[in-house]
């Protein structure tokens, strides 16, 4: 058993290697996890301990295997809560996050192993991202960012970068869901500024957006 924060730090350490050559920073993970880079060091040795990680002097932190699986599990929970609570009790997937940062925590294997099988083993979260199986496995998608389009190129929306509620209800607000098509009309060589269509509507959009949106062609 491992206490809420040490699962919090495991799933950071997760998220942060997938941009990460090397190792885990400290210095990125203190600010990932909003703290002290001393608190982060403190951590990173009761997790050292526990054979949850790896320090290697100058190149930082790594998951170890047990440490790995045990951070996958804990993703696999938050992305099967959101789905039960966009598609079982009606939330929107700008609510869904801090709730499901809350029911991550619950310990009980086989309450998760139902919810799977209550929900219809569901591959992917309301964001679009893959939801790992009981084992940790789970299906990469193909997919590239939408800023990765040129005029004329249109693809499927699959997923969104930033899961902030400020950016999701952005797009709710313009109609850019899962599943649309998108396509660009035209982008502006100056700052990479798309004029899109979906829904046969026109939309013009930030390149801040366009870097947060993934598209399947």
């Amino acid at each position: 058993m491992f206490s809420l924060s040490e699962e919090n730090y495991l799933k950071a350490i997760l998220h942060l290697q997938k941009t990460s050559k090397s190792g885990v920073n400290t210095n990125a993970l203190a600010e990932e996890m909003q703290t002290k880079a001393s608190s982060v060091t403190d951590m990173v040795k009761k997790l050292s301990e526990k054979n949850l990680v790896i320090y290697k002097k100058y190149q930082g932190v790594y998951l170890s295997d047990s440490g790995r699986k045990t951070a996958l599990q804990i993703v696999r929970k938050h992305r099967l809560w959101e789905v039960f609570l966009v598609d079982k009790l009606s939330f929107s997937w700008d609510e869904v996050h801090e709730v499901a940062e809350q029911l991550e925590h619950i310990k009980s294997d086989k309450l998760i192993t139902e919810l799977d099988k209550f929900l219809k083993y569901p591959k992917r979260d309301p964001h679009g991202d893959p939801i790992p199986d009981a084992k940790g496995d789970f299906h990469v998608a193909n997919k590239i960012l939408l800023s990765n389009l040129s005029k004329g190129e249109h693809g499927t929306l699959v997923g969104v970068k930033d899961t902030s509620s400020e950016f999701l209800k952005y797009l709710d607000k313009n109609s850019i869901a899962l599943g649309k098509t998108i396509q660009v009309l035209d982008k502006e060589e100056f700052d990479e500024s798309m004029l899109i269509q979906t829904d046969g509507k026109s939309l013009r959009v930030s390149p801040m957006v366009a870097v947060n949106i993934y598209i399947k062609q």
